[in-house]
């Protein structure tokens, strides 16, 4: 088991060397697949093994080879997280299908987050991009023409009011949309509890950033949402039963 893991992280960590290249790249519109990987400050077309997700960093002591300029830590990070949230996810979900899109889900939550954090936006080619990846859930889950409106609308429809009614002051288009995908990949139930932690995660921590590190009043909802849908993919079904729990006689 534990080699099943080990190479589950190692899958992870090398796509995540792919999320820093979406993350840097799809704001400034630039070609995710075309364009070589190079050193930011001097234009070095980086080696292959100067790719090695992690240990290239390590190795380098976080520095471009060819100039010495200093590397983002945020490509470790990103490399690390996404092989570390893979493994939980198969550890906490099991070894099945829902397990491996629930991956890169997570892999495109990570790309959203950060930019969502950094520019106020949600790109969205990753909400098609996820969408995509719930379409393939609703296929092999068998759902019918009511159950996939249910996913797909009942929350986002909700939110979509909200953003009419406030102007897109109280909710951003994107969030909405993420919101449809959510839908699709995690049934409704599981979108209205993630939808629930999202706000929760969104008021104690910018509370929290607001109080202690004098952040404005304005929050991206994107990376609270994404972990709103991790925690309600993760452990959403042992929540609602335990919740229903308590009407059952």
């Amino acid at each position: 088991m534990l080699i099943t893991y080990v190479i589950i992280f190692l899958y992870g960590i090398i796509i995540g060397s792919f999320l820093n290249v979406c993350i840097y790249r799809i704001p400034k519109k630039e070609s995710i697949v075309t364009v070589r990987s190079h050193c930011m400050a001097c234009g070095y077309q980086l080696k292959w093994y100067d790719l090695i997700p992690v240990f290239s960093f390590v190795f380098l002591r976080g520095r471009c080879r060819k100039c010495g300029e200093k590397v983002s830590m945020q490509y470790p990070l990103i490399e690390l997280a996404n092989g570390v949230l893979w493994v939980l996810t198969f550890a906490i979900c099991g070894f099945r299908m829902e397990s491996l899109l629930y991956c890169l889900m997570i892999s495109g939550l990570l790309v959203l987050s950060v930019i969502d954090a950094r520019t106020l936006e949600i790109p969205f080619g990753i909400n098609v991009y996820l969408l995509v990846l719930g379409g393939i859930r609703e296929i092999l889950g068998g759902c019918t023409l009511f159950s996939l409106a249910a996913d797909l609308f009942l929350v986002s429809g909700f939110l979509m009011l909200l953003y009419i009614l406030t102007k897109g002051k109280g909710i951003g288009g994107g969030d909405v949309k993420l919101m449809v995908a959510a839908g699709a990949l995690l049934g409704w139930k599981l979108t209205v509890l993630s939808l629930f932690f999202g706000c929760l995660y969104g008021s104690v921590i910018h509370i929290f950033r607001m109080k202690c590190m004098h952040a404005g009043r304005v929050l991206a909802m994107g990376p609270y949402l994404s972990m709103g849908m991790v925690t309600a993919a993760w452990f959403g079904n042992t929540i609602i039963t335990w919740y229903l729990g308590f009407f059952t006689i």
